[in-house]
């Protein structure tokens, strides 16, 4: 049995079917009583909470999830209101749809346990949510004749009620197959329906939930999470020693300050690239950059280290995009070598 994507009659939104042809595509889906996918979340953390909760928003119903922590029960208590409580393994006996949110390294174990555990029949959708990982972590799946696809949101999620709703303004990352189905696939016809149906799924299944699905070939998968986590996670840390460079000098409120500067910076990163650049860096200003270390070094010596790799990066980048002179730019980088204290 497979998932399809059905039409109506007079070429409507589509319906989520099962049929034992080959996967049928057509509009995305918008589920009704009595087509939508029994969805069961392995679990109820973070993510899986917040993207269970898009689905039933979409129409599907959440039927099961696995909770153990406190925080993970309450959690499911107050965004998949209605879903049982169990193991993982009946969670996912009684999915159309399992959703596998679990950490990255928790992910390939679940996988194995769940494919010994005789959950999974033929036609089931099985989804994980992890950013580097792409469908080969769900092989073992793979072969009970499930359609296995990733699905990453790039955004933040906090496992609250508000996260749904930020959903409409975030991208997914969608990976699917991109060879044979195993062992669906008996001709290289049917290996390019079958792998191109499974990203047709997960696409519609991203924009049921309001997200805007992008694709990500598998072998870009841990560059993909990569970037994401260099950005986000490492603009926290940058953030942060910002502020308590600012408190540390008497200067507060340290947030208030930085925000107008910040806010801007990074619009306009997003908007014009690299010609976003300004300050010392940007001006090959050297003597500047001199004396912003020399502080540095005096009154917050752990911050120097960053502020080192960053502000040659970018002068390595102003330099690329023609926006500093090369010799401009070796006067930075100079300026940035560590000297030896006396």
């Amino acid at each position: 049995m497979r998932w399809r994507v059905g039409t109506d009659a007079d070429g409507g939104a589509g319906r989520w079917e099962q049929g034992s042809t080959g996967p049928t595509v057509g509009p995305t889906p918008t589920p009704r009583e009595g087509s939508r996918l029994a969805v069961g979340v392995v679990s109820a953390g973070r993510v899986g909470a917040v993207l269970g909760a898009a689905l039933a928003g979409a129409g599907h119903a959440v039927v099961a999830a696995s909770a153990v922590s406190r925080a993970s029960r309450a959690r499911a208590e107050a965004l998949l209101p209605g879903a049982e409580i169990l193991p993982p393994d009946e969670v996912v006996r009684r999915s159309d749809l399992a959703l596998l949110a679990v950490p990255d390294d928790v992910l390939p174990g679940l996988v194995r346990g769940l494919a010994a555990a005789d959950c999974l029949r033929p036609g089931q959708i099985v989804v994980h949510t992890c950013g580097a990982a792409g469908v080969g972590v769900l092989a073992p799946a793979a072969e009970h004749d499930v359609l296995p696809i990733a699905l990453h949101p790039a955004m933040t999620i906090t496992g609250r009620a508000e996260d749904v709703a930020r959903l409409s303004g975030a991208c997914v990352g969608v990976t699917a197959p991109e060879g044979p189905l195993s062992p669906w696939s008996s001709s290289a016809g049917s290996v390019s329906e079958d792998a191109e149906a499974a990203w047709l799924v997960g696409e519609a299944l991203v924009v049921e939930m309001g997200a805007e699905p992008v694709r990500i070939p598998e072998a870009v998968r841990p560059l993909y999470h990569a970037a994401l986590a260099h950005g986000a996670n490492h603009l926290v840390t940058l953030v942060r020693e910002a502020a308590d460079l600012l408190s540390g000098a008497g200067i507060e409120p340290a947030e208030r300050v930085l925000a107008p500067l910040l806010s801007a910076a990074l619009d306009n990163a997003l908007r014009h690239g690299d010609r976003a650049l300004t300050g010392p860096v940007a001006r090959g200003d050297a003597g500047t950059v001199a004396v912003h270390l020399r502080h540095l070094e005096a009154r917050a010596p752990e911050a120097a280290p960053l502020y080192r790799a960053l502000a040659r990066r970018t002068a390595e980048r102003a330099r690329a995009g023609g926006l500093l002179d090369p010799a401009a730019a070796d006067h930075v980088v100079s300026a940035l070598a560590e000297r030896p204290r006396p």
